[in-house]
């Protein structure tokens, strides 16, 4: 028998599930092997605004450096067939391979593959699931990064950094170990291919091989503002160049030109 809707999509316009009982990804879900899978649990995406930004911000990075990527903030994950409450809501979701298309959720196995990279941002409404339940979740499903940070540093337990990765290692977690650089603790994510490090209250990620940094979408707006300042500027200055020779050139013929009726060569 299939799975009902949670009550609280009961209004909600439900995607039709075919023969097989198949639907495509819709607002409300999706119907997959005859069970519906509901696009929300109705928990607030976010507990405070520093939560927010750290997620929102970490994600467009991201997205941004990995364009071919699946980049997505709090979505639900379903890791087991068939069982509608075992699932999950990431803060930060990254899986490579398997397309970009829209997704009312993620369900491992009509994915093929669990996450590889997945970031939960502390707050006090989530920690003990983050530091507990959620640890022992994503490392039976194999996510090969499991990352936590703590925005404000106020609530993860006392004497734990602020951020901290763990990667799988022979079925476990394993801390990632940091080094310091420049007065900073980094982190090297495997997964993503990037350093990590916390910077204020947001996630700063680094190409190790360039050894820029990503810029965050407003620093990138501003960027893109001050080189279209800039090439205004150096269009302008060709241009009054350009003008500065032409009027140079004019005055040379005028000058030419006086100089041979001055010869009677006019």
């Amino acid at each position: 028998m299939a799975a009902q809707p949670a009550p609280h999509l009961a209004g909600a316009a439900l995607p039709v599930a075919d023969a097989r009982g198949n639907s495509p990804d819709g607002p409300a879900g999706r119907w997959l092997d005859g069970v519906f899978y509901p696009a929300s649990d109705g928990q607030p995406m976010a507990d405070n605004s520093s939560q927010a930004a750290a997620m929102m911000t970490a994600a467009k990075d991201l997205q941004t450096h990995y364009p071919h990527a699946f980049v997505t903030t709090d979505m639900l994950l379903y890791y087991e067939r068939g069982v509608v409450d075992r699932r999950t809501a990431p803060d930060v979701l990254v899986a490579f391979d398997v397309g970009r298309r829209k997704r009312s959720s993620y369900i491992v196995w009509d994915e093929g593959k669990p996450p590889d990279w997945v970031l939960e941002v502390a707050s006090p409404g989530t920690v003990n699931k983050d530091v507990g339940e959620k640890v022992d979740i994503y490392q039976t499903l194999l996510v090969p990064e499991y990352w936590l940070f703590d925005p404000e540093g106020d609530v993860l337990p006392a004497g734990q950094p602020r951020l901290q990765g763990m990667r799988l290692c022979h079925g476990e977690y394993a801390p990632i170990q940091p080094w310091i650089e420049g007065g900073r603790r980094l982190l090297r994510s495997e997964a993503l291919g990037l350093d990590v490090r916390a910077e204020g209250e947001l996630l700063r990620f680094r190409d190790p091989v360039t050894g820029e940094d990503l810029l965050h979408q407003d620093e990138e707006k501003a960027t893109r503002q001050a080189e279209t300042a800039r090439a205004d500027r150096e269009a302008a200055a060709r241009m009054a160049e350009t003008r500065r020779a032409n009027e140079a050139q004019a005055r040379i013929a005028e000058l030419e030109a006086d100089n041979r009726r001055l010869r009677g060569e006019a």
